[in-house]
C-alpha cells in the first residue's frame, strides 16, 4: 500500500505564491509517475500537473501553463507543486496522485492508483 501525503496549503491574496509539497511512503516502486489534481467547490475533480519519474515527459493544465511548475526529488519520495502568480480561480482543494504509469495521469480520464488526502488552497481578491 503506497500513503500520499499533501502540506502547505493555505489562504493566499492573488498574485502571491505557495509551494505545495506531497511525500509518498510504502510500497512505492520505481518509476511512478506522479501529479495533482484539484477540486473546487461544486465541480468536478481536474487535472493540474503530472511529471513522469525521471521528469522527462511533464504536462501542466492550459490554466496553469506559466504559473504553476511540477517537479519531484525522488530520493525523497517526494513531488512538489510551486504555484505563483495565484488567482482566486485557483481555489480548491489540491490533491497529490501516483499512478504505476505517467500515462494513466494525463489521459481524458485520469486512473491514478492512489490519492492524497488533499489540501486546502484559498486566494482571496
Amino acid at each position: 500500500q503506497v500513503q500520499l501525503v499533501e502540506s502547505g496549503g493555505g489562504l493566499v491574496q492573488a498574485g502571491g505564491s505557495l509551494r505545495l509539497p506531497c511525500v509518498a511512503s510504502g510500497r512505492i516502486g520505481s518509476n511512478y509517475g506522479m501529479g495533482w489534481f484539484r477540486q473546487a467547490p461544486g465541480k468536478e475533480r481536474e487535472f493540474v500537473a503530472a511529471t513522469s519519474w525521471s521528469g522527462s515527459s511533464i504536462r501542466y493544465a492550459d490554466s496553469v501553463k506559466g504559473r504553476f511548475t511540477i517537479s519531484r526529488d525522488n530520493a525523497k519520495n517526494t513531488v512538489y507543486l510551486q504555484m505563483n502568480s495565484l488567482k482566486p480561480e485557483d481555489t480548491a482543494v489540491y490533491y497529490c496522485a501516483a499512478a504505476t504509469y505517467y500515462r494513466n495521469l494525463v489521459v481524458g480520464n485520469p486512473t491514478p492508483d492512489y490519492w492524497g488526502q488533499g489540501t486546502q488552497v484559498t486566494v482571496s481578491s
